[in-house]
């Protein structure tokens, strides 16, 4: 009988980002706060257990927006990564994974790396692979940066290109309306395009770690900041917009998320940010040019 496991994969938001300096091979040195949220894709992971030599890896993907091309399947990060835990651990077994797609794509939060998360924790409990998270996070920075977060998840800092993780309390609970405007925004640009001198504003790391463990909602608010916006809000004028609706509308401060274009905002009162996120749907100004709106909170 086929055995089958489901795995939930949870979107990010980033509540500090900074860059601190490129490195020699290439990648940026980061410090950031990373938090999952409880938008998320879904995983299912059968196999027959039966043996085969040459194990074959099928890849099915639900709930893909139209005009959404993911492109060739063995250059999806969900093939990429079953493929490479079948080669590190030899395993002789087809593999089918099923994709029900509700993290936007080319967003901001993660979403193909939250995905390749799943797929270790799968097909680890799927195969009885015994890896282990430190096991898991090794392989995973092999296919991306931000992958071992996504495996550990929770809040957590994160430095070095992503890898460096240190754990951290859940924040205080409040209300998150995400929106995403119906652009495309490139991480290689953002990031070639930054420019770091001494009139770079810095977001206090630090100081949000502080307002995180004393829990203080208020403070999280006022110290959100994305060094990344330098470069997309003036490319993207569209996202301050989003950010200034949000703040005018209740929001406590609103942020973009990684290298955008999505925005966050942080809400205590619910209402408020389900009002928001009608407005967002419904404004004239808006509503052509949003293509996903959540109201969400974090997950720990």
């Amino acid at each position: 009988m086929a055995e089958i496991i489901t795995r939930r994969a949870y979107a990010k938001i980033n509540l500090c980002l900074d860059v601190l300096g490129k490195r020699p091979d290439g990648y940026h040195d980061l410090k950031m706060i990373m938090q999952n949220i409880g938008v998320y894709d879904e995983l299912t992971f059968r196999t027959d257990g039966k043996h085969n030599e040459n194990p074959q890896i099928r890849l099915i993907i639900e709930n893909l927006p139209a005009g959404v091309d993911l492109g060739p399947v063995e250059s999806n990060l969900i093939y990429r990564t079953a493929k490479l835990i079948l080669d590190e651990y030899n395993t002789k077994t087809d593999v089918i994974i099923t994709l029900k797609k509700n993290i936007p794509a080319a967003a901001g939060l993660a979403g193909g790396s939250t995905d390749a998360a799943a797929v270790f924790h799968g097909l680890n409990e799927l195969l009885r692979l015994n890896m282990t998270v430190k096991d898991m996070q090794a392989l995973g920075v092999k296919l991306g940066a931000d992958i071992p977060y996504c495996i550990m998840g929770g809040t957590a800092l994160s430095e070095g290109i992503g890898d460096i993780l240190t754990p951290l309390p859940t924040p205080p609970a409040c209300h998150i309306l995400l929106v995403k405007p119906s652009i495309d925004v490139s991480t290689k640009f953002v990031y070639e395009s930054l420019v770091l001198d001494e009139n770079t504003s810095h977001p206090d790391v630090d100081g949000m770690i502080t307002a995180i463990k004393e829990q203080r909602l208020d403070e999280m608010a006022a110290l959100l900041k994305n060094v990344l916006e330098a470069v997309t809000v003036k490319k993207y004028p569209v996202i301050n917009e989003i950010k200034k609706t949000m703040t005018d509308h209740g929001a406590l401060g609103a942020l973009m998320s990684g290298s955008g274009p999505t925005v966050f905002g942080l809400f205590e009162n619910k209402a408020q940010a389900e009002n928001t996120a009608e407005l967002f749907r419904t404004d004239e100004a808006f509503k052509s040019n949003i293509s996903d709106i959540f109201v969400t909170a974090f997950v720990s």
